[in-house]
């Protein structure tokens, strides 16, 4: 299948951790194939989801402790049954986030027992870990001393292992051999059940589709392995950390706290670690979306001491440097440029000197005049159209929180009515020039305000959304998704 968006399409976006099950989330089993399913049902080719690596407590899939390694969360522990490292009676019950936990111990455990026994599985290991070890031996390290020192910061352990001192480093690799050996384990399975899924929707015809966020978290393996890299002071502390300045939509800005890239040290390198980091995700996916993508060409400083995106500066980035590597070393990019917000006339040259589409959101339409550059008659097929984003509400929970004035503009260029909420909007999308059209599925399923993904800026209450259920195929979603996907073109060939 070509990593690339050559043709009319249409996708869902339902990020992993939302399919139902019988987890505490979802994982990568039984109702991933099931989705697959109903999409290619729907009419649609292209399942969009979230980052896919390892979170934080707060579970925000933009804030991972590495990006290349996957969330262990998302193992479908029935697989571990199957093959006998669990026993079937372990699955009863609530299956919790410490309890998933504490049974990929387990598993890890009767993995390691078992190997030696099985040479195919062992040699799978074996070239699993040669062929990641770039990434896959510092995240191991840092997922083991996370564990050590009950989940605190990296700047915040003993100096020896902040500072990566090979002694150090040598000793927590001869005393915590299990612990080393249950984060390869975790990585292995993940990536094992990932590429099956990817096998499977490449047989139904669909593309995966997904995301990488533009800056890593400052606690994890990536600032860790990689100081030099990064804003950090030699105590780990950053300097400079990112966000955005004050806008329309916030007063103050946004501190997001995630340290800057040492850009001229990434260059000088021919940006190795950007090379590895798109092409490690182009392995396990068809096409990419890069998060707040501005950033490229410039991109705000704030110091590190502020506790707002008042006080900072722009910083020109080496975009076109980079992304001239990445073509260089990986051939055409299959990229979606996250280009919403404050947006100038070097970013959009920036994404157009590399082909990539940029975003259209249609909550972010109505309002205002006929020259809104969302409106569907003022964008054309470079563009990926989103009735709304994961950070987005509900098309309904937006519908029916808008004032009159949006409600009233919304009905008078959709030529609907209330009762036609939120197929009307899907429809535009649908319709639209947009050479990808991306519908959440609980727009789909018309859901409201309660099934609203994220709120930006917040920490509680996200992430957390999740089906109870999956439509079956003959469901009127996809009934109606299928018909007018075949109206606007885009059922793929």
């Amino acid at each position: 299948m070509n990593n690339r968006i050559d043709c009319r399409r249409s996708a869902v976006l339902l990020h992993i951790t939302s399919l139902p099950g019988p987890f505490h989330k979802g994982v990568l089993g039984e109702e991933v194939y099931q989705f697959i399913d109903d999409l290619v049902s729907g009419g649609f080719s292209v399942w969009q989801f979230l980052p896919l690596g390892p979170t934080h407590g707060h579970g925000s899939p933009y804030e991972s402790l590495s990006t290349f390694a996957g969330n262990p969360e998302l193992i479908d522990l029935r697989e571990c049954i199957a093959r006998g490292w669990l026993d079937s009676g372990m699955l009863e019950g609530d299956i919790s986030s410490d309890v998933h936990a504490e049974l990929r111990c387990k598993a890890s455990d009767a993995f390691w027992n078992s190997i030696d026994n099985n040479t195919e599985l062992k040699q799978s290991v074996d070239n699993f870990q040669n062929t990641n070890a770039y990434w896959l031996d510092d995240y191991a390290l840092f997922a083991a001393l996370k564990t050590v020192f009950h989940d605190g910061a990296w700047w915040q352990w003993p100096v020896a292992l902040r500072d990566r001192e090979p002694e150090a480093i040598k000793k927590i690799k001869n005393d915590y051999k299990q612990l080393l050996r249950q984060a390869i384990f975790e990585q292995f399975i993940f990536n094992r059940q990932w590429h099956a899924i990817k096998v499977y929707a490449e047989e139904k015809g669909v593309q995966l589709f997904g995301d990488l966020p533009i800056y890593v978290a400052h606690d994890s393996a990536d600032v860790w392995a990689n100081q030099a890299s990064f804003t950090v002071n030699e105590t780990g502390l950053c300097s400079e950390v990112a966000g955005v300045p004050p806008d329309y939509f916030s007063e103050t800005g946004q501190r997001w706290g995630n340290p800057l890239y040492h850009w001229e040290t990434m260059q000088a390198d021919n940006f190795t670690w950007w090379v590895r980091r798109v092409r490690h995700q182009l392995e396990l996916m068809h096409m990419l979306r890069i998060d707040h993508f501005r950033a490229l060409e410039a991109f705000w400083v704030i110091p590190g001491e502020s506790e707002d995106g008042i006080v900072g500066e722009w910083r020109k980035a080496p975009g076109q440097a980079l992304l001239s590597t990445l073509q260089q070393e990986l051939g055409y990019l299959p990229l979606v440029a996250e280009d919403l917000g404050i947006i100038t006339e070097e970013v959009t040259a920036l994404r157009e000197e590399f082909g990539l589409p940029g975003m259209k959101i249609l909550q972010f339409a109505f309002g205002g005049d006929d020259h809104n550059p969302y409106l569907p008659g003022n964008f054309g097929e470079d563009a990926v159209v989103y009735t709304g984003t994961h950070d987005n509400d509900t098309t309904m929970g937006w519908f029916n929180s808008a004032d009159e004035t949006v409600r009233q503009h919304v009905l008078r260029i959709l030529n609907a009515t209330e009762d036609d909420m939120p197929w009307a909007l899907i429809e535009c999308a649908l319709a639209s020039p947009a050479i990808l059209a991306v519908i959440p599925m609980q727009d789909l399923l018309e859901l409201g305000v309660e099934a609203k993904f994220n709120t930006p800026g917040t920490l509680d209450n996200n992430w957390s959304w999740r089906l109870s259920f999956l439509p079956e195929h003959d469901a009127d979603c996809w009934q109606k998704a299928a018909v007018l996907n075949s109206n606007y073109r885009r059922i793929a060939p």
